[in-house]
């Protein structure tokens, strides 16, 4: 009597080698499903998402008024500037190569971190800025008119004296770095999406 649970010779595999491969993927099926919602639970949670960016009405702000909003857990710094805080901002640029706007050929005003301002702002009147000092991480002072601005009439950090000109660039004190631009973009004439 032939065994039934072979196939003929030359035939490809037996019924045993088909019970292995569909054991093999139940196998493979049932720890992606277990492992899967593992997985899923690494990745942020729906309030997390919805801080990543934020959207701020600007009309509220006047020229040479600023507010503070808090983005991803840091004050960021919207400064309406006046037409004296942009002038003084462009005055101390330093020089870049016209073929190539990355290249700074001059630095006049010896700014330890040379950036323009055009490079800085979208619309020069608008400055956006995350208000954390590069120094330490202190929240530096100018957002409020009575606040002590520094020598450059931007922002100071009371706690190790770095001090910021009207466009965030650091101009004197222990920080190595300008105030940073967060990524943002004008949805209207009065509201701005940051992140």
């Amino acid at each position: 009597m032939a065994d039934h649970a072979q196939s003929a010779p030359g035939a490809g595999g037996t019924r045993r080698d088909f019970l292995y491969l569909m054991s093999a993927s139940a196998a493979a099926f049932g720890t992606a499903a277990v492992v899967w919602p593992f997985i899923s639970s690494m990745n942020p949670s729906g309030d997390v998402l919805a801080l990543s960016s934020i959207e701020v009405d600007i009309s509220g702000v006047q020229v040479g008024q600023a507010i503070t909003v808090k983005w991803r857990g840091k004050p960021v710094f919207i400064r309406h500037r006046t037409p004296e805080e942009i002038a003084a901002a462009k005055k101390d640029d330093p020089q870049v190569d016209p073929a190539n706007p990355k290249v700074i050929v001059a630095n006049p005003a010896g700014l330890r971190d040379p950036q323009t301002d055009a490079s800085r702002v979208q619309k020069p009147e608008w400055l956006i800025l995350v208000g954390v000092c590069t120094h330490l991480g202190c929240v530096p002072l100018g957002q409020k008119a009575s606040d002590p601005r520094g020598e450059y009439g931007g922002w100071y950090c009371p706690c190790h004296g770095s001090q910021y000109d009207t466009s965030g660039r650091i101009r004197k004190g222990p920080a190595p770095l300008d105030l940073e631009v967060p990524l943002y973009a004008f949805e209207t004439d009065t509201t701005v999406k940051i992140g």
